[in-house]
């Protein structure tokens, strides 16, 4: 759980959208937070950004579809800095694919980075953390991830397999100092909901978002959602059955 005293905590997909606000928001806090992404260009951008904080930022690029990219950040990551005492894993795409585009090649990129890469990651911190005896991991999903959507199935597949994958490990790491955190967030303005062609319901700005997960944080509890008018529909959308379901989703997109 993060606390008021000063942590380190490393975010992936940290180059834009939620991940970047949230390291700011967390810099701002007197946090040193490691930021990491692609591409070195937008982590600098982030460092310059921050140079007033009370909290520092450093940059650490990062690949998550590549297991040696992720071995060698990790490897450096804790030479250099130690072993975080959180990590937020935001690294994330977003492609939308009605049905007479389904591409087994687009399921394919989005599980790689928004599943597999997650997992690299946990893959490498649950061990660091079960050795230590303590640590957070926030898993950053999407109420897309609730139910079957329109033109997701690629994309809510691959978050509903990050919600199924936290709860599970959220089931055994129960009662030790392992506290796994789910982030499900509705719209975020952010250069991958840029994409969306229709309006966007309850649409925030990252900042609200960065918010949000930075005071689901300092709590006890799984699940932070937001905004959360939106998670609450989501969330009774999850209760219907199918038939129900189908036939309003079908009224209200039109699809």
């Amino acid at each position: 759980m993060l606390t008021g005293s000063s942590q380190l905590i490393w975010i992936t997909g940290a180059g834009s959208g939620i991940g970047r606000a949230t390291a700011l928001e967390l810099a701002r806090l007197g946090h040193s937070v490691v930021v990491s992404g692609r591409r070195l260009e937008p982590l600098q951008d982030l460092v310059k950004d921050a140079q007033h904080f009370p909290g520092q930022i450093s940059p650490l690029t990062l690949d998550v579809t590549e297991p040696q990219s992720v071995h060698d950040a990790f490897s450096t990551l804790c030479a250099r800095w130690g072993v975080p005492d959180a990590a937020i894993l935001c690294a994330g795409n977003h492609q939308p694919m009605p049905v007479d585009q389904f591409s087994l090649e687009r399921c394919q990129a989005l599980i790689d980075v928004n599943y597999l890469g997650m997992m690299r990651l946990v893959e490498r911190l649950l061990p660091a953390f079960r050795s230590r005896g303590c640590g957070t991991m926030v898993l950053v999903a999407s109420v897309a991830g609730y139910r079957g959507l329109p033109t997701a199935a690629a994309y809510g597949g691959s978050k509903a397999a990050v919600i199924n994958a936290a709860e599970a490990l959220r089931c055994e790491l129960e009662g030790s100092d392992i506290d796994i955190k789910l982030v499900n967030p509705g719209f975020v303005r952010t250069p991958l909901t840029d994409r969306n062609e229709f309006k966007m319901p309850f649409l925030i700005e990252p900042e609200e978002a960065a918010r949000s997960i930075v005071k689901g944080m300092q709590r006890p509890g799984f699940e932070i959602a937001f905004p959360w008018r939106f998670a609450l529909i989501m969330k009774m959308l999850r209760l219907l059955p199918y038939g129900l379901y189908f036939r309003l989703i079908k009224r209200k997109t039109g699809l």
